[in-house]
Protein backbone atom coordinates (compact mmCIF):
# COMPACT_ATOMS: atom_id res chain seq x y z
CA UNK A 1 0.00 0.00 0.00
CA UNK A 2 3.08 2.64 0.77
CA UNK A 3 4.43 1.18 -2.70
CA UNK A 4 1.62 2.30 -4.42
CA UNK A 5 1.43 5.75 -2.75
CA UNK A 6 4.53 6.68 -3.47
CA UNK A 7 4.10 5.29 -6.96
CA UNK A 8 0.97 8.14 -7.57
CA UNK A 9 3.17 10.67 -6.17
CA UNK A 10 6.06 10.08 -8.50
CA UNK A 11 3.20 10.08 -11.14
CA UNK A 12 1.89 13.16 -10.19
CA UNK A 13 5.57 14.43 -10.41
CA UNK A 14 5.98 13.31 -13.89
CA UNK A 15 2.78 14.62 -14.71
CA UNK A 16 3.39 17.86 -14.11
CA UNK A 17 6.86 18.04 -15.45
CA UNK A 18 5.42 16.48 -18.79
CA UNK A 19 2.84 19.85 -18.57
CA UNK A 20 5.86 22.04 -17.65
CA UNK A 21 8.05 20.69 -20.74
CA UNK A 22 5.37 21.28 -22.91
CA UNK A 23 5.06 24.75 -21.93
CA UNK A 24 8.45 25.14 -22.22
CA UNK A 25 8.31 23.79 -25.72
CA UNK A 26 5.28 26.01 -26.47
CA UNK A 27 7.13 29.19 -26.08
CA UNK A 28 5.04 29.86 -22.34
CA UNK A 29 1.94 29.71 -24.18
CA UNK A 30 -0.11 27.12 -22.80
CA UNK A 31 -1.67 28.69 -19.35
CA UNK A 32 -0.14 27.53 -16.16
CA UNK A 33 -3.19 25.92 -14.91
CA UNK A 34 -2.04 22.75 -16.89
CA UNK A 35 0.24 22.16 -14.64
CA UNK A 36 -1.87 20.55 -11.44
CA UNK A 37 -4.39 19.78 -14.41
CA UNK A 38 -1.47 17.42 -15.68
CA UNK A 39 -0.14 16.37 -12.30
CA UNK A 40 -3.27 15.30 -10.74
CA UNK A 41 -4.80 13.13 -14.46
CA UNK A 42 -1.21 11.53 -13.78
CA UNK A 43 -1.91 10.58 -10.09
CA UNK A 44 -5.55 9.30 -11.10
CA UNK A 45 -4.22 7.28 -13.96
CA UNK A 46 -1.30 5.53 -11.97
CA UNK A 47 -4.28 4.92 -9.08
CA UNK A 48 -6.78 3.57 -11.23
CA UNK A 49 -3.72 1.31 -13.09
CA UNK A 50 -2.72 0.25 -9.58
CA UNK A 51 -6.74 -0.84 -9.11
CA UNK A 52 -7.35 -2.82 -12.15
CA UNK A 53 -4.17 -4.85 -11.76
CA UNK A 54 -3.77 -6.16 -8.79
CA UNK A 55 -5.27 -9.54 -9.54
CA UNK A 56 -2.83 -9.93 -12.44
CA UNK A 57 -0.19 -9.08 -10.44
CA UNK A 58 -1.00 -10.42 -7.41
CA UNK A 59 -2.46 -14.33 -9.07
CA UNK A 60 0.84 -14.10 -11.33
CA UNK A 61 2.93 -13.79 -7.71
CA UNK A 62 1.39 -16.86 -6.44
CA UNK A 63 3.24 -19.84 -5.23
CA UNK A 64 3.74 -23.16 -7.16
CA UNK A 65 1.09 -25.50 -6.67
CA UNK A 66 -1.98 -22.21 -5.42
CA UNK A 67 -4.32 -22.41 -8.32
CA UNK A 68 -6.87 -19.70 -8.79
CA UNK A 69 -10.55 -21.38 -8.87
CA UNK A 70 -12.52 -18.06 -8.36
CA UNK A 71 -12.46 -14.61 -8.89
CA UNK A 72 -15.33 -12.12 -7.74
CA UNK A 73 -15.54 -8.86 -9.77
CA UNK A 74 -16.99 -5.59 -8.33
CA UNK A 75 -18.79 -2.24 -10.00
CA UNK A 76 -18.92 1.02 -7.71
CA UNK A 77 -20.28 4.55 -9.23
CA UNK A 78 -17.34 6.15 -7.88
CA UNK A 79 -15.34 3.83 -10.22
CA UNK A 80 -17.51 4.49 -13.51
CA UNK A 81 -14.69 2.70 -15.11
CA UNK A 82 -15.81 -0.40 -13.87
CA UNK A 83 -18.84 -0.61 -15.52
CA UNK A 84 -17.28 -1.05 -18.67
CA UNK A 85 -13.80 -3.03 -17.30
CA UNK A 86 -15.46 -4.75 -13.84
CA UNK A 87 -12.14 -4.65 -11.57
CA UNK A 88 -11.13 -8.11 -10.10
CA UNK A 89 -11.25 -7.02 -6.15
CA UNK A 90 -10.99 -11.10 -4.80
CA UNK A 91 -10.45 -14.63 -5.54
CA UNK A 92 -10.19 -17.52 -4.29
CA UNK A 93 -7.07 -20.01 -4.87
CA UNK A 94 -6.55 -23.72 -3.97
CA UNK A 95 -3.25 -25.70 -2.82
CA UNK A 96 -3.50 -28.49 -5.51
CA UNK A 97 0.10 -29.38 -4.30
CA UNK A 98 -1.24 -30.39 -0.84
CA UNK A 99 -4.79 -32.06 -1.57
CA UNK A 100 -5.03 -34.60 1.66
CA UNK A 101 -7.28 -38.12 0.65
CA UNK A 102 -9.29 -39.56 2.95
CA UNK A 103 -7.57 -43.04 4.08
CA UNK A 104 -11.00 -44.47 4.52
CA UNK A 105 -13.51 -43.00 1.90
CA UNK A 106 -12.27 -43.09 -1.84
CA UNK A 107 -12.70 -39.35 -3.37
CA UNK A 108 -12.80 -37.14 -0.49
CA UNK A 109 -10.40 -34.58 -0.56
CA UNK A 110 -9.20 -32.37 2.33
CA UNK A 111 -7.91 -29.23 0.54
CA UNK A 112 -6.70 -25.52 1.97
CA UNK A 113 -8.16 -22.63 0.59
CA UNK A 114 -7.12 -19.07 0.27
CA UNK A 115 -9.33 -15.89 0.24
CA UNK A 116 -7.80 -12.77 -1.54
CA UNK A 117 -8.83 -9.42 -1.25
CA UNK A 118 -8.02 -6.12 -2.46
CA UNK A 119 -7.35 -4.15 0.65
CA UNK A 120 -8.00 -7.13 2.90
CA UNK A 121 -5.75 -9.98 4.40
CA UNK A 122 -5.48 -13.33 3.10
CA UNK A 123 -7.56 -16.39 5.01
CA UNK A 124 -6.76 -19.76 4.78
CA UNK A 125 -10.07 -22.20 5.16
CA UNK A 126 -9.68 -25.96 5.09
CA UNK A 127 -12.73 -27.66 2.81
CA UNK A 128 -13.45 -31.25 2.38
CA UNK A 129 -14.86 -32.29 -1.22
CA UNK A 130 -16.75 -35.33 -2.01
CA UNK A 131 -15.56 -35.98 -5.98
CA UNK A 132 -18.00 -38.77 -6.57
CA UNK A 133 -21.14 -36.66 -5.05
CA UNK A 134 -19.75 -33.59 -6.47
CA UNK A 135 -20.40 -32.22 -2.62
CA UNK A 136 -18.36 -30.20 -0.16
CA UNK A 137 -18.46 -29.82 3.40
CA UNK A 138 -17.74 -25.72 4.02
CA UNK A 139 -15.39 -25.14 7.42
CA UNK A 140 -17.55 -26.31 10.61
CA UNK A 141 -18.24 -23.46 13.46
CA UNK A 142 -14.89 -25.00 15.57
CA UNK A 143 -17.00 -26.52 18.08
CA UNK A 144 -16.25 -29.89 17.18
CA UNK A 145 -19.83 -30.30 15.69
CA UNK A 146 -19.88 -32.49 12.11
CA UNK A 147 -19.09 -31.14 8.81
CA UNK A 148 -22.13 -29.93 7.22
CA UNK A 149 -22.13 -31.02 3.58
CA UNK A 150 -23.98 -29.31 0.56
CA UNK A 151 -24.69 -30.96 -2.90
CA UNK A 152 -23.10 -28.05 -5.24
CA UNK A 153 -22.87 -30.43 -8.14
CA UNK A 154 -20.03 -30.05 -10.63
CA UNK A 155 -20.84 -26.49 -11.86
CA UNK A 156 -18.32 -25.78 -8.75
CA UNK A 157 -15.15 -24.12 -9.18
CA UNK A 158 -13.78 -25.16 -6.08
CA UNK A 159 -15.30 -28.63 -6.75
CA UNK A 160 -13.61 -28.84 -10.04
CA UNK A 161 -10.05 -27.46 -9.36
CA UNK A 162 -9.99 -29.90 -6.34
CA UNK A 163 -11.44 -32.94 -8.05
CA UNK A 164 -9.34 -31.74 -11.50
CA UNK A 165 -5.77 -31.57 -9.28
CA UNK A 166 -7.00 -35.08 -7.29
CA UNK A 167 -7.42 -37.09 -10.61
CA UNK A 168 -4.10 -35.48 -11.97
CA UNK A 169 -6.18 -33.69 -15.06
Amino acid sequence: MFVELIAVFVAGFAGAGVMMLLGKLSGNRLPRWLIPVGAGAAMLAAAISSEMSWYSRTASALPEGLEVAQTGTETAFWRPWTYIWPMTDRFVAVDTENLRENSETASLYMADLYFFGRWKPTQAVEIMVDCDGMRRADPGLGDDSPPVWRDVGDEDALVQTVCNSASGA
